[in-house]
């Protein structure tokens, strides 16, 4: 885990950072009683979880200097909200909290924001960020319904938002030649009759990533990445790339992977300038540091599964040399180094 040291005291204590920003995830808040998750073995705090966003906002706005944005992480409201018909408020009431946070918010989709909204209505929704941040950033983005996008917040700094379910069973027309395509590679691994029941692992545990909740990047998508960080390499850039699906084996339990999450390791090797992957899903969290291509892949723990009496989200501090994730609750501090 080298490079990725549990926070202490240093050398840098004076130094003030460049800039820092605000990271949370799988909020998955719904106006329902504690439930439990899929296989009923961890409890889900499905009300609370917008008192634990609150928490989040109040700390931010008080900090001694406030983060310039967010990345809400994904799986912003929980699927349970569509059976009730109360998608649209229970989006309203997590947004109206971070509206009053201290930067604007980057939004990542996740499989919950595909149980409650199509993806036309999330393009179109307060959930694509790039119809606020593109007039002041300059974002690059792909083509067609492709919701990733690349931001610059600070010279020599550039983030990558990620479409994780650019590939997939979620969110798109099951007569469409995509939705065709994403369900003749994962019933290819998982022959379940409810393609959610991730396959049992036989020889690879890491097949159980072939579930419906779980998705991938599109050819297209990557070859747009790939671009990006050639630009970045050149400009001798720091880039974050940040997707609600981990894909890191090491960072992540098998069954939250992005389904072809080696295809994009492979192409992080390639660009020197990728410093740290962050990701949501897996509500235990998750840290490996990469020693062939020297990628931290942080996987941040889920409020959604995070009891009223702690707390789950963490700002960062940019420096030129290192970032420092100041974590909160189950939310572990760390300082990730790229000098």
């Amino acid at each position: 885990m080298s490079g990725g040291s549990h926070m202490s005291g240093g050398s840098h204590a004076d130094e003030e950072p460049l800039f820092t920003f605000g990271v949370i995830a799988d909020i998955q808040y719904a106006d329902l009683d504690d439930g439990f998750n899929f296989t009923r073995t961890r409890k889900r705090y499905y009300r609370n979880s917008l008192a634990q966003l609150r928490g989040a906002r109040e700390h931010w706005c008080d900090a001694a200097l406030p983060p310039e944005f967010v990345l809400q992480l994904g799986d912003i409201i929980d699927g349970f909200n569509a059976p009730h018909g109360a998608s649209r408020s229970a989006l309203d009431a997590v947004l109206r909290e971070l509206r009053s946070g201290p930067g604007e918010v980057h939004h990542v989709w996740g499989n919950h924001e595909f149980y409650n909204f199509s993806r036309q209505e999330l393009l179109s929704s307060e959930l694509n960020s790039t119809l606020h941040v593109q007039r002041r950033l300059g974002t690059s983005r792909p083509g067609g319904d492709i919701y990733a996008y690349s931001f610059s917040p600070y010279p020599g700094f550039c983030f990558i938002v990620l479409d994780a379910y650019d590939m997939s069973l979620l969110g798109l027309d099951e007569a469409s030649e995509q939705y065709q395509r994403a369900l003749s590679l994962i019933q290819k691994h998982n022959g379940n009759e409810d393609l959610n029941r991730p396959p049992t692992p036989t020889s690879d545990p890491l097949l159980q990533r072939y579930a419906k909740f779980n998705g991938g990047f599109s050819h297209e998508q990557l070859d747009w990445l790939d671009s990006v960080l050639f630009s970045s390499d050149d400009k001798q850039e720091k880039v974050t790339i940040v997707s609600h699906l981990p894909v890191h084996p090491d960072s992540t339990d098998p069954v939250c992977l992005a389904w072809n999450h080696s295809t994009l390791l492979q192409l992080l090797q390639r660009h020197p300038s990728v410093v740290l992957f962050m990701a949501g899903h897996d509500h235990d969290g998750g840290y490996h540091h990469d020693q062939q291509s020297h990628v931290h892949h942080l996987t941040l723990e889920g409020v959604i599964e995070t009891p009223p009496d702690t707390a789950a989200f963490g700002t960062v501090s940019v420096y030129h040399d290192r970032m420092v994730l100041a974590g909160q609750g189950r939310t572990l501090s760390r300082v990730l180094d790229f000098s």
